[in-house]
């Protein structure tokens, strides 16, 4: 796992202070070894950095940039089949100096080129390649999206980064606001690809890359969540216990393939089904306890650990737990905008963050069961999606109410429930409360813009007949990547841990595609197959029990102990002093915050709008 960063620069006088300069911004996630090349081309200036957290061949044969012929690259992942694709290699005559599986990529370029190479890794992955003889830059990343990397490219400069930080740094970066996607981070808590918070300057969509030659940027899909679903074929035969056979083979291989290290790795565990299933696999692979960890809390509403240590005394793992007050999480809160140089809003971050220090204590790499709600229709909300229809009629009634009786519509506001019934009619996204709250709250929020959430994964909810699959595939291109991803990404890269995601195999999502959804989503019963096989590995008992979000009260701190952040970040002064929202708007949603709010929506929004302010603070 490391960083990376570079630029190609036109017509301005850059030089190699510049690139050490800003890959140095993201050190933290590589603190092991550095390199930095500049080279001074016909017409252009070029520069490729990285920051390395050594994991696979701690040697400096592993140093990077690294070069093969006339390619040049810095890299940012895993490759897990990194073996099989160099022994292939190897059969057909290529030579290897090192046992890095950056070394593979160059040759397994080499040989293929980049598209047939892409299709054959198998892991996480985001890297710049640049061919000295055609002076093209590629950018690739990983199919699902676990590793980030952005770029911005206007006029004369074209830079990219892992993070934001390194980007900005840049000397001829413009900060400005890109209102498309502070609207979809007022929706959202997070932005949405291709968007960042900065015009020009864009996210590298999972599954794609880009070539940049002449000036020329050229996007290329190479595999695409949407392409496999659509082209999906579903085995309607299959019996449960051999689709739960598969599944098993699959996520055994996944498990050992990211056990593949030359450092000591570990599990996050929480003791629900996702963790608890990938801990279990890799005790069943170990041939000594593995080492798994907890954050605990002392408020019980909070508390999942003394769950997790069920589970990790029937796997016998050598577990780790921390038990903190709540009110520690909040010491956190500041740092939020350093390590997540973009708004980024989503309160777990806090807690995996602490679970991340925990780990870092011990192990280089750890392991975690992210991707299993998205793929095995895990979120409660896509059990109240398969009820919508019935409420229909309802809706069609109220919505005729509303329209000989206008002023009814503002009583049907005042309740959450209500609200969605009379939207559900005609609302494009509507077990999304977030996108539906904010076209009715914050429609004149921003000044002079109008209040736009364009989000082209709308039309994807179209894709299939079943209301469930199409949600959870929303999720797995939207919410997925850009949201929980970005979460882990951000945190433990924060204490340079590398994470590593097995659910997020991209044969496992393939092979789900083939499933019937009967077999995730069964008598109300979320992720069925899953657990069956969960239950293979840790009795039933110790299992079923209700499920808790990784969460921490932020939205009730928002009426106490945190409400100073208010005061602070959206006291009027500054918010006209800083005139990008609308005072008298916001007013009213910090009124709407002081009465009983079920929902808690206008806390959620206005920890949106504190998150935006203190990265505000520190970046414009």
């Amino acid at each position: 796992m490391c960083g990376i960063a570079g630029f190609i620069e036109y017509k301005n006088q850059v030089g190699r202070d510049t690139l050490i300069n800003i890959t140095d911004k993201i050190n933290y996630r590589g603190p092991d070894d550095s390199g930095y090349e500049f080279y001074t081309k016909r017409s252009f200036q070029i520069g490729l950095g990285h920051r390395r957290l050594s994991i696979i061949d701690l040697s400096a044969a592993a140093h990077q940039p690294m070069h093969h012929l006339s390619w040049s690259i810095v890299f940012n992942g895993e490759i897990y089949n990194y073996r099989e694709i160099q022994a292939e290699l190897k059969e057909k005559g290529l030579q290897f100096t090192s046992s890095s599986d950056t070394e593979v990529i160059l040759k397994a370029i080499e040989y293929w080129g980049i598209s047939e190479t892409l299709n054959k890794l198998n892991g996480m992955f985001a890297f710049a390649l640049f061919n000295h003889d055609t002076e093209e830059l590629i950018l690739a990343r990983d199919r699902i999206g676990v590793k980030p990397l952005y770029y911005f490219y206007y006029q004369d400069s074209f830079v990219f980064a892992s993070e934001l930080k390194p980007i900005m740094a840049y000397p001829f970066f413009q900060k400005r606001i890109n209102f498309k996607a502070l609207h979809l981070f007022l929706c959202h808590g997070y932005i949405t690809s291709p968007y960042s918070i900065f015009e020009n300057t864009y996210k590298v969509e999972p599954g794609t890359y880009l070539s940049f030659k002449d000036k020329k940027i050229v996007v290329h899909t190479y595999w695409s969540i949407e392409e496999k679903f659509s082209s999906r074929v579903v085995d309607e035969s299959i019996t449960e216990s051999k689709a739960i056979e598969k599944l098993d083979e699959l996520i055994t291989s996944s498990v050992k393939y990211r056990m593949i290290s030359d450092v000591p790795i570990g599990a996050f565990l929480s003791g629900g089904y996702d963790s608890s299933i990938v801990a279990a696999i890799m005790q069943s692979n170990s041939e000594k306890p593995i080492n798994t960890f907890t954050i605990g809390f002392n408020e019980k509403e909070y508390d999942e650990a003394h769950h997790a240590k069920t589970i990790a005394t029937h796997l016998k793992t050598n577990h780790q737990e921390l038990y903190l007050p709540i009110n520690n999480a909040k010491e956190l809160i500041e740092s939020i905008p350093h390590f997540y140089d973009e708004p980024f809003a989503d309160s777990s971050q806090i807690p995996t963050m602490l679970v991340s220090q925990l780990a870092r204590k011990q192990v280089t790499v750890a392991l975690s069961g992210d991707g299993g709600d998205e793929i095995f229709c895990g979120y409660t909300r896509y059990a109240l999606a398969s009820n919508y229809k019935k409420y229909m009629p309802i809706s069609k009634i109220m919505n005729f109410v509303t329209s000989i009786l206008p002023f009814t519509k503002d009583i049907l506001k005042s309740d959450r429930r209500l609200l969605k019934l009379l939207y559900l009619n005609n609302h494009p996204n509507i077990i999304n409360h977030d996108y539906l709250y904010s076209t009715i709250y914050l429609k004149k929020l921003v000044k002079n813009h109008t209040y736009s959430v364009e989000n082209k994964y709308f039309e994807i909810l179209s894709k299939s007949s079943n209301v469930q699959e199409a949600y959870m595939l929303q999720d797995m291109i939207t919410y997925l990547p850009d949201d929980i991803l970005t979460k882990v990404d951000r945190a433990t890269m924060s204490v340079s841990l590398e994470g590593r995601d097995p659910l997020l195999d991209y044969r496992i999502f393939e092979y789900s595609f083939t499933l019937p959804h009967h077999l995730k989503f069964r008598n109300g019963q979320k992720k069925y197959i899953l657990k069956q096989l969960a239950h293979q590995y840790i009795p039933e008992k110790l299992l079923n029990r209700p499920k808790m979000g990784f969460g921490i009260p932020i939205y009730k701190w928002l009426k106490s102990d945190l409400s100073y952040l208010i005061e602070e970040y959206l006291s009027e002064q500054v918010i006209k002093e800083q005139d990008i929202f609308d005072y008298d708007q916001l007013a009213k949603l910090l009124a709407l915050l002081k009465k009983d709010d079920p929902s808690e929506y206008f806390s959620r929004i206005i920890w949106h709008l504190i998150v935006f302010q203190m990265w505000a603070k520190q970046y414009l």
